[in-house]
């Protein structure tokens, strides 16, 4: 099952998880994808991103996410039939967030907060996921446009990492391509959904 990607330009109304990844052959970067949630509430956001990176044959097992940028979360939730720990840490950028599998492969998103506007969430994760991109997180942010929020998605904290000093993560297994009637409009408005 390909993941939701039902509407990925209207967050009142889209039900599905909003992530991309790069194609499989994509430059190696700072991240792997990006990811655009409504909330900063873990409960509530993990568990469908899980659930369709599983769909797509990537199992998750550990997440670790910054605990500044997010609400407070169990240490574990389970998904599906797989109990998933959770791991809010300091040392982490504060826009993204790494899904661990089984063999110990990370991949990292870049996370576009909540409350932004849909034209530039869409542009950031165009950016996260274009095949040559090795740009950073805050590069990326910045060049579509997206505001990173004092506290929520975004908040960093002192001494955090930035991607050059934090070790990059790379998803081994081949994504897929998810293209619905949206992706097609999507694409129509300069956007690109021929991820692999």
């Amino acid at each position: 099952m390909a993941p939701n990607r039902s509407n990925p330009t209207d967050p009142t109304t889209d039900t599905g998880c909003r992530w991309a990844l790069k194609p499989s052959e994509g430059a190696p970067g700072p991240v792997d994808g990006g990811w655009w949630p409504r909330s900063t509430d873990p409960s509530t956001e993990f568990p469908p991103l899980i659930a369709d990176m599983a769909a797509s044959g990537m199992a998750v097992l550990r997440v670790t996410y910054n605990l500044n940028a997010w609400d407070r979360s169990d240490p574990e939730i389970v998904v599906g039939d797989a109990a998933v720990r959770m791991e809010g840490v300091h040392a982490t950028h504060p826009q993204s967030v790494t899904l661990i599998g089984p063999d110990g492969t990370g991949t990292r998103l870049l996370v576009i907060p909540p409350a932004t506007p849909g034209g530039a969430a869409r542009a950031a994760l165009r950016a996260a996921t274009d095949v040559d991109s090795t740009a950073s997180v805050a590069d990326i942010l910045e060049w579509n446009n997206v505001s990173v929020p004092d506290r929520g998605v975004g908040d960093a904290s002192p001494g955090a990492p930035t991607e050059a000093s934090s070790p990059v993560h790379r998803s081994r297994t081949p994504t897929r391509a998810h293209k619905t009637g949206d992706d097609e409009r999507w694409e129509s408005e300069g956007g690109r959904s021929d991820l692999r």
